[in-house]
């Protein structure tokens, strides 16, 4: 099978950087479209922006900072076909029901969470949420 449109989940992160890596030589054999979706998860700092509203304008300079890093580290190992995404809401959903449905994604990659145990009980890892109801195949990066 070859992937025509390949979504990568990144938010700076040690596991998502691995991903963002995985999913360049993937990329790269498949002449396949790189989509980088990052999702400002909006919930965490929802109550905070009642005392401090500058956090959604640095929630959406970071993500264009990330973007525009990783597009540059892209383009620097032959990977031209690349599309920016920064989406709000979960991204437990955002990912795997929309970002995936509106770019026809034939594969989602991202990385593994370090939570421990109990916190993938009570809360569940992103990772896992995408790997359940996501429509294409999912590559999880250790």
């Amino acid at each position: 099978m070859e992937y025509k449109n390949i979504v990568v989940a990144v938010d700076g992160s040690e596991a998502s950087e691995k991903a963002f890596k995985k999913s360049l030589d993937i990329t790269k054999r498949n002449h396949a479209r790189l989509i980088l979706a990052h999702v400002v998860d909006s919930r965490t700092f929802a109550t905070a922006e009642a005392y401090d509203r500058t956090l959604a304008e640095r929630a959406e300079e970071y993500a264009k900072e990330l973007l525009d890093s990783y597009v540059e580290n892209a383009k620097s190992v032959g990977v031209e076909d690349l599309v920016r995404c920064v989406e709000y809401g979960s991204p437990k959903v955002k990912i795997a029901k929309d970002i995936a449905k509106d770019f026809d994604a034939d594969l989602i990659i991202c990385g593994a969470t370090g939570m421990s145990a109990v916190e993938r009980f009570l809360i569940g890892s992103v990772s896992e949420s995408i790997t359940r109801y996501a429509n294409c195949d999912v590559l999880v990066v250790r």
